[in-house]
């Protein structure tokens, strides 16, 4: 019997590690997105001050540890099995889900999930007893500690409302001192807006880091509690005059400095509050088991006759085990490739310049964007001209040379970067102090968005992308707390009738998930990584110029070969899933042009005064590789669409001169991908001398099925797709030769003025 919960344990355990990498990837942004977005400091920089916060956060996270023993159920109402059976389903939940949203790079709240999860759980099987012994579900909220439960989930989701709001606010006031170019403003009160940020933060620290350190004495705590303002006063003269001897004297950038040490302070307040989201439940386990093992050696109870009233108890957190968890966090930190991504997301969301956006436009977010705009106009219509003007240039940002717009430029300036890591900072440790349990993820995430709107990053350009973006990460919130609580409802039932072994299929279904997850997100990260990215601040020259048109073009060339030979393949076979998958895979070779096309702009821009005359070369290259791209897809899609139909299979000899027509294909694409890759441009001459082969053969089988339709044809939806097939294929053919004489000609143009 014992041995049983020592396995649980271990599983919990191994659980626990994973669930801190998961947890660990997907809060990065709480405390990384302002430091990384602005660019203050170097990356590497960034991960050792994160991992210091990190570190301390953890040791300063004993005593927090209540949420998962009695924070949202009443243990007393709980036998030590059922007490187990919830905490394996909260953690096996809890993985699937993190990891899920970290494979989505979509940031989301690791406390309303272990919340969402353990209420799950504990109500599912509170069901289960309820209706086993009155055959009804009076008297739930006895084993619920609803008051708590209330009070979490409104705290959370306010916090939402007003992180937006206030940071909208204080970054409006912040940039109507400073300006865009901040620069100047910052030698005259930079003092001040260093000695504001530093104490602000200094509270931050004290109420939200050292009321939960363990070895801090209860009168320590008393006294800055009794004489909090006294020293915040005292920070704020102390710091201020800090902050004038670091500008003047050392000559340190004060906005700088507030970056690094409020990095510092979220990272501590993200391990400090959200350890117990990862390792609460184990651990309470863990005590749970000795609660029973000590009853047990003592009078022989057994599992499912001893209610866990002990558990309601002050129990210690053991401090290698907070120390282990620092370790695997600061590990997660330098290593996981999902933080970057959900990091990524963050600040996508809030980055100034344009680019490629992620998230799609919806109706809600066009809604809001049409109507925001419309009481823009209004409001601004009545506020007086000069007022109106003076506001405008405090939001205008300077013009720099286009050449050094470069591709890796920080997302947003560092007077944002601060107020983004102030504002969290403060918000956070306000609702600590009022013992309002608060998500440190949707603080940070919000106070970043409304920094970034006030800031006009949002403008007509990217206001409807970047409202969507939010509204998908606020909608992933509730889709949180809904499958959490579902999820670990539904995990729990299943363990409770299922036993030893249903635990053991979910254990073992989880851990293939969370494999099969990583490996998936390797490959998308080596392929991303693998992609020719275009760089808008290295094409400036006609030679580079050159070499990037080569590796689209091979790109595209590459791609369309192997989609034409896999479709006439899998036609000639009939296999729809095959077709399926290639109708999916076509949006690749598309999304690819679109995003060319989308950067046109920063191309011309970043063009040197002689080389801009080759952007007609460049958009006329993108035209052509876009109707390549097209005919490619209408092949792939019709081909698809008619075996999805149910339409007859084309005949044998229809067949057999697609895949003439593909082996000649593949002759001329690979030799063109060759050509461009080894950049023996001196080969296209005697490609284009090819061409007319070919196309005379496409031609001959054009001529041959009219001649069947007038003999042995019958199908007038073969015929349909037949000629389709071939007609695409001849455009294709001509985008591709046109394509080869417009880079011949600019090719030796370019020779021809070196």
């Amino acid at each position: 019997m014992e041995d049983v919960y020592i396995v649980m344990l271990v599983a919990l355990l191994a659980l626990a590690i994973t669930d801190l990498v998961v947890g660990v990837s997907n809060d990065a942004i709480n405390f990384l997105n302002s430091a990384i977005g602005s660019k203050a400091v170097s990356m590497r920089t960034i991960f050792i001050v994160a991992s210091l916060g990190v570190a301390v956060g953890a040791i300063f996270s004993s005593g927090l540890m209540e949420v998962a023993r009695k924070g949202i159920f009443m243990p007393g109402q709980f036998y030590f099995e059922e007490i187990m059976i919830i905490f394996m389903a909260v953690m096996i939940t809890d993985v699937l889900l993190l990891d899920f949203f970290n494979s989505l790079g979509l940031p989301t709240s690791t406390t309303v999930s272990i919340v969402f999860e353990l209420l799950g759980a504990a109500v599912c099987i509170a069901a289960i007893k309820i209706f086993a012994d009155s055959g009804s579900l009076a008297g739930l909220t006895s084993y619920i500690n609803t008051a708590k439960a209330t009070e979490i989930i409104l705290g959370i989701f306010l916090a939402v409302f007003i992180a937006f709001v206030v940071g909208a606010i204080v970054q409006y006031v912040s940039r109507f001192i400073f300006s865009f170019q901040y620069e100047k403003k910052i030698k005259y009160v930079g003092a001040i807006f260093g000695g504001v940020s530093l104490t602000a933060i200094l509270y931050f620290i004290l109420i939200k880091g050292l009321k939960s350190v363990s070895f801090i004495s209860d009168g320590t705590l008393d006294f800055i509690n009794e004489n909090t303002l006294l020293i915040l006063l005292g920070g704020l003269v102390f710091f201020t005059l800090l902050s004038q001897v670091l500008m003047s004297f050392l000559k340190l950038n004060i906005l700088r400095i507030i970056i690094v040490v409020g990095t510092f302070a979220l990272a501590l307040a993200f391990a400090g509050n959200d350890l117990v989201n990862f390792i609460g439940v184990p651990i309470a386990a863990w005590q749970s088991f000795e609660i029973w093992q000590a009853s047990y050696q003592a009078s022989g109870t057994l599992p499912s006759e001893l209610l866990m009233t002990d558990l309601s108890g002050e129990v210690a957190t053991p401090s290698f085990l907070l120390v282990l968890a620092g370790v695997v966090m600061v590990a997660t930190i330098w290593f996981s490739s999902k933080a970057r991504a959900v990091v990524d997301t963050g600040i996508n969301l809030a980055r100034q310049g344009d680019g490629v956006e992620r998230f799609e436009p919806n109706f809600l977010s066009r809604s809001i964007v049409r109507y925001s705009v419309i009481f823009g106009n209004a409001f601004s219509s009545i506020l007086p001209a000069p007022l109106k003007n003076r506001i405008d240039n405090k939001f205008d940002k300077p013009a720099t040379p286009s050449r050094s717009k470069r591709i890796d430029a920080p997302a947003f300036d560092m007077v944002r970067a601060s107020v983004n890591l102030v504002v969290a900072s403060v918000l956070i440790s306000i609702g600590t102090s009022l013992k309002l349990p608060l998500s440190t993820t949707y603080v940070t995430f919000m106070v970043a968005m409304g920094s970034s709107l006030s800031d006009r990053a949002w403008d007509r350009e990217s206001a409807v992308y970047r409202v969507a973006g939010v509204l998908n990460v606020i909608g992933g919130w509730f889709v949180t707390a809904l499958v959490a609580f579902s999820a670990a409802a539904i995990f729990a039932a299943i363990i409770y009738y299922g036993g030893v072994i249903a635990l053991a299929v979910l254990i073992l279904v989880a851990v293939i998930l969370v494999v099969r997850s990583g490996i998936l997100h390797s490959r998308k990260t080596r392929e991303e990584q693998s992609k020719k990215r275009y760089n808008r601040a290295d094409i400036i020259t006609i030679n580079e110029i050159t070499v990037e048109t080569s590796e689209n073009i091979s790109s595209v060339i590459g791609g369309v070969n192997k989609m034409f030979t896999k479709t006439v393949d899998n036609l000639g076979y009939h296999d729809l899933s095959k077709l399926k998958k290639n109708n999916k895979a076509i949006k690749k070779l598309e999304d690819e042009i679109d995003e060319l096309k989308g950067n046109i702009f920063y191309f011309i821009k970043s063009l040197d005064d002689d080389s801009v005359e080759a952007s007609k070369f460049y958009i006329l290259i993108l035209d052509y590789l876009q109707d390549m791209v097209q005919s490619i897809s209408f092949i792939t899609r019709n081909s698809y669409n008619h075996v999805h139909n149910n339409h007859k299979n084309l005949k044998f000899n229809q067949i057999r001169d697609l895949k003439k027509v593909d082996e000649r294909m593949q002759v001329l694409f690979d030799d063109i991908e060759d050509t461009f890759n080894n950049h023996e441009f001196g080969q296209i001459d005697r490609i284009l001398s090819e061409k007319q082969e070919l196309l005379d053969y496409v031609s001959e089988l054009i001529q041959k099925q009219i001649n069947r339709i007038r003999t042995s044809e019958t199908s007038p939806k073969n015929t349909k797709l037949y000629f389709g097939l071939l007609l695409e294929t001849k455009d294709l053919i001509g985008s591709t030769m046109s394509l080869l004489q417009l880079f011949q000609e600019f090719y030796a143009d370019a020779k021809s003025t070196i």
